[in-house]
């Protein structure tokens, strides 16, 4: 107790089991994750943060460390030890005429979208608002805009970061490039983040695009059209497919709502007639029903928010796929009709990445994969007041279904709490060890160890 204290004397606000507002503290976006951290420290600034991790690690204290709190496998908290709490610090400075931002690591992707549409910038952003831009960065950050600009790490240009010894460092080129080398996809294994700087790029605030709906009796023929479509498609557009329930809201016509359906969605950020062009034959294909056509970026950041709400309960499996041969295609359909059982929330995801992602040199980032086309995610989602474990065996049968089409190597961003072969398998081992070098050197007691942990070498 006289370590909690002391800890409250150094950070600005301290949150402690019994306090009015420790549920609240405590809890993170996934609501599977239910932990009792001893103390919630509050961050407002890099001092706070540099208190908190000084404590901890002369404590001997476990770290977690939350920014967005969106996490699957929820490290942003943890039971009887300290979570540095990032979500106070929210700043954001757009420097338009530089092409960057500066975004503090409290901040959600609708805090960055609306400071950087305001000026006609953008970056790559995660596929839900109320995702911390923190975590989407460190670990990946795939997107509407990827395959345009690249991943979220590859738009980092700087940090500033709090080592495990309560030290301020800057990872940039011209400062400490291996260490920007590992916060492009290494996560939170290095230290705190308090400041990150992205390249931010011109587009139009209204981009052409949106989802097609079509009836499960036809997405086998609209997947292999997507599938066709994305060897044509241009850097300006990315697209993913989703196996869903049409929820009750309304843009879907009553008939189907509640219905299982297949939307192929995408974002274009060229002209308006180049994208009715390209989305030309999609809607030829003749969906059940569709919103293609000209959206509000902003709007587009948020259509998955209503899907994924804090609180709902989380279990996903991710893995990357080679390619989408029509045997994945009737793996993933052979069990999709099992949803009907289930929460309206689970779903299957498909991205299709390639683009600007697969042009970055593999030796540049700590991200891994970027040869592999399409990223498989299994979403289990479901309100606590129902069963976990339908929801979890369907998710498992889904993805054990299509392991024998994936390269082995799962997205890190979507990756749970599924152990170190998991953690090797996803960064290879070339990577790897290197990643573990980096580790060594700024962590090697590993204070840091609540995230897709890198061992110290």
């Amino acid at each position: 107790m006289a370590a909690v204290e002391e800890l409250g004397a150094a950070v600005g606000q301290v949150i402690v089991p019994g306090d009015a507002e420790y549920e609240a503290a405590r809890a993170v976006w996934n609501g599977m994750i239910d932990r009792r951290p001893a103390a919630v420290a509050r961050c407002r600034g890099t001092a706070d943060v540099i208190a908190a991790v000084r404590h901890a690690a002369r404590e001997g204290m476990l770290v977690a460390v939350r920014g967005g709190g969106h996490n699957v496998a929820g490290f942003g908290t943890c039971d009887g030890g300290v979570v540095v709490d990032l979500s106070p610090m929210k700043g954001i400075r757009v420097d338009a005429a530089a092409g960057t931002a500066w975004v503090q690591p409290g901040c959600v992707w609708a805090d960055v979208d609306r400071e950087t549409l305001a000026v006609g910038r953008a970056t790559t952003g995660g596929l839900v608002s109320h995702t911390g831009v923190a975590g989407l960065t460190l670990g990946g950050g795939i997107g509407w805009l990827m395959r345009a600009f690249g991943l979220t790490c590859d738009n980092l240009v700087s940090a500033d970061v709090v080592t495990a010894t309560g030290e301020v460092v800057r990872a940039a080129e011209d400062g400490d490039p291996e260490l920007l080398f590992g916060l492009r996809g290494g996560g939170g294994n290095f230290g705190v983040v308090t400041a990150f700087e992205l390249r931010v790029h011109p587009i139009d605030p209204m981009i052409y695009g949106g989802p097609a709906f079509f009836t499960l009796d036809r997405a086998g023929e609209a997947l292999r059209f997507w599938r066709e479509w994305t060897r044509t498609l241009p850097d300006e557009l990315t697209t993913m497919a989703v196996v869903l329930t049409a929820p009750p809201e309304p843009f879907v016509p009553e008939a189907y709502r509640g219905r299982l359906v297949c939307a192929i969605a995408g974002c274009h950020i060229g002209s308006h007639a180049q994208g009715e062009e390209l989305f030309a034959p999609l809607l030829e294909l003749g969906p059940a029903f569709h919103l293609v056509g000209p959206h509000p970026y902003a709007g587009l950041q948020g259509m998955f928010d209503a899907g994924a709400p804090h609180g709902i309960h989380a279990y996903w499996k991710t893995e990357y796929l080679a390619a989408l041969e029509d045997g994945a295609i009737d793996a993933l359909l052979g069990h999709a009709a099992a949803l009907e059982g289930l929460s309206p929330f689970t779903q299957i995801h498909l991205h299709h990445v390639e683009g600007a992602v697969a042009r970055v040199p593999e030796e540049a980032t700590a991200f891994p994969r970027r040869d592999a086309p399409f990223v498989l995610n299994v979403v289990g989602l479901w309100p606590g007041d129902l069963a976990a474990a339908p929801h979890v065996d369907f998710v498992r049968a889904c993805w054990e279904s299509l392991r024998p089409y994936a390269t082995g190597a799962p997205y890190v961003n979507f990756l749970g709490d599924e152990g170190q072969d998991r953690v090797r398998a996803a960064y290879g081992q070339a990577k790897y060890e290197r990643l573990a070098a980096l580790k060594t050197r700024y962590d090697p007691q590993n204070l840091f160890r609540l995230n897709q942990n890198i061992l110290p070498g």
